[in-house]
């Protein structure tokens, strides 16, 4: 007799880390790199309570951004406003006259 083994039917779902899914994960992370590279370089060359203020202020502006493109979802599109016309092309090599 074969043996039967639950599926795990998650497989099309994308990651999901603290809130943030699929491609957002790695944005936030290079958000977190980002903002301690700024940080530590403006605590080495101005000041350390200014390079404080930069870490802080760049890792969670990074953060809230990311999680605002979020809420347009994992595939955004830009959305066009107006009228468009499409023309009909014919790709058979024949004029099609009106």
């Amino acid at each position: 007799m074969a043996k039967r083994f639950a599926v795990y039917k998650g497989l099309q779902k994308p990651l999901i880390f603290r809130g943030f899914r699929g491609k957002f994960i790695y944005w936030g992370l290079g958000s977190l790199l980002a903002g301690l590279v700024f940080g530590a370089l403006t605590m080495s060359l101005v000041n350390m309570w200014l390079g404080a203020v930069v870490l802080i202020g760049s890792i969670v502006g990074g953060l809230l951004y990311i999680a605002g493109k979020q809420k347009k979802g994992l595939h955004d599109k830009s959305r066009a406003k107006g009228i468009y016309i499409i023309h009909h092309i014919n790709h058979y090599g024949r004029k099609k006259h009106l």
